[in-house]
């Protein structure tokens, strides 16, 4: 098997198992924070465990990529997945919500094993396969946010959350040990160049092209995040009929995932040959008007519909920024590059939620999905209206090696 394949698949696996671990323990930490005592100001602490590891990550992440950009992505790779199985492990032994908001601080400081994993691949794949080779990555981001919660919430009843932040733990573990093994950085060249963070903020506000994917990213992210807080009580409303609305919930809310999992692939193979400006505007177009038409439907089997065909076009939209980092920058930049990028998505991460529990609490959820339709369909008109500087990404100049 050529090498780019094989780095392919064993990340593709890798980076599953790691949003498995993620998912697995997240949506579980209002539920174990009563468990460990915190009767009080409960919403306080989930929203500061929720919104801390964004807020380090954000900081931490260009520092990272500039690790990375002089002694590789692999051991960035390692490195981030060691953290992360040393974090879920200590997780299962907390007993106040100062130790757990401690951990979460220290997973986003060190965590990044995705963005390696995307960096990595960006950077070791023929240039006429970046676009499926990111799109398969996508894929397997979304597959391990589906399993993930079912794997958490069956071990969780089964043997009690601690054990689920152990066996997260362990999924993370499994992922450093496929990259150790398995995993060949060929295309790297160490970055020779002595600056600062300071200064890659410079050079990356000189590309054009970059700064309008970072700007793209993060309105996409904090769009997303906007609904993250209103979406599960609102589909539970929609199936409040039915006697299995917990159920019905989750397995509505997974669908977009469920919908990347299948036509990422497909996305990617066509950003190929159109190039990923051409999906990236189509991606928002179609996530901004699905966003806004999941509010036309009153029940739950139209509203689950329009919501599959939201995930069909948006799985298109982080696979072709990411393709996009990777065509406006020269290799030796790439890893503080992703590290910028990371930084985008994670400002985004931490304002979405923000804006989307105002407008819930002041206005009719309807709102939060217009609102969340319009930043998307303004990020199309950006991506439109910019096009000159999107069109460098189909310059080869920058482009990974055959």
């Amino acid at each position: 098997m050529l090498i780019w394949k094989r780095n392919l698949w064993v990340l593709w696996i890798g980076v599953f198992f790691t949003s498995a671990s993620f998912s697995m323990v997240i949506p579980f930490l209002p539920i174990f924070l009563l468990q460990i005592g915190v009767h009080e100001h409960t919403e306080v602490w989930s929203g500061l465990l929720f919104s801390a590891a964004f807020f380090a990550g954000a900081i931490a992440s260009p520092f990272w990529g500039r690790v990375a950009d002089k002694y590789g992505r692999k051991p960035l790779l390692i490195r981030a997945g060691l953290a992360l199985f040393v974090v879920y492990t200590l997780t299962a032994f907390v007993t106040n919500p100062y130790q757990l908001l401690g951990l979460r601080i220290m997973q986003g400081l060190l965590s990044g094993f995705i963005p390696g994993a995307i960096a990595l691949i960006g950077t070791n794949t023929p240039s006429n396969k970046v676009g499926y080779a990111l799109s398969m990555i996508s894929s397997a981001s979304a597959s391990g946010g589906i399993v993930g919660p079912l794997l958490g919430g069956g071990i969780a009843s089964l043997v009690g959350n601690r054990v689920a932040f152990g066996s997260a733990g362990m999924f993370a573990l499994i992922s450093t040990l496929l990259v150790i093994f398995w995993v060949t950085e060929d295309n790297f060249t160490p970055s020779k160049e002595k600056g600062s963070i300071r200064n890659d903020f410079k050079v990356a506000a000189s590309n054009r092209s970059l700064m309008l994917v970072l700007a793209l990213t993060a309105i996409t992210s904090g769009s997303i995040m906007t609904i993250e807080p209103v979406l599960p009580l609102y589909i539970v409303d929609l199936g409040s009929s039915s006697r299995h609305a917990s159920l019905l919930a989750g397995i509505v809310f997974s669908l977009p995932g469920i919908a990347s999992v299948i036509f990422a692939p497909m996305w990617g193979k066509w950003a190929d040959k159109v190039g990923f400006q051409k999906v990236l505007f189509i991606g928002l177009m179609g996530g901004g008007i699905g966003t806004i038409a999941q509010i036309i439907f009153s029940n739950i089997w139209g509203f689950s519909i329009t919501r599959f065909i939201f995930g069909i076009f948006f799985c298109a939209v982080f696979p072709a920024l990411n393709g996009l980092v990777v065509r406006s920058t020269p290799k030796d930049f790439r890893g503080r590059a992703f590290g910028l990028h990371q930084t985008s998505n994670q400002i985004g991460g931490m304002i979405g939620p923000i804006i989307g529990g105002i407008l819930g609490g002041f206005f009719p959820v309807q709102t939060v999905f217009v609102v969340t339709g319009f930043l998307l369909l303004a990020a199309t008109g950006l991506a439109y209206w910019k096009s000159n500087e999107l069109n460098r990404e189909q310059k080869t100049k920058f482009a990974p090696e055959k």
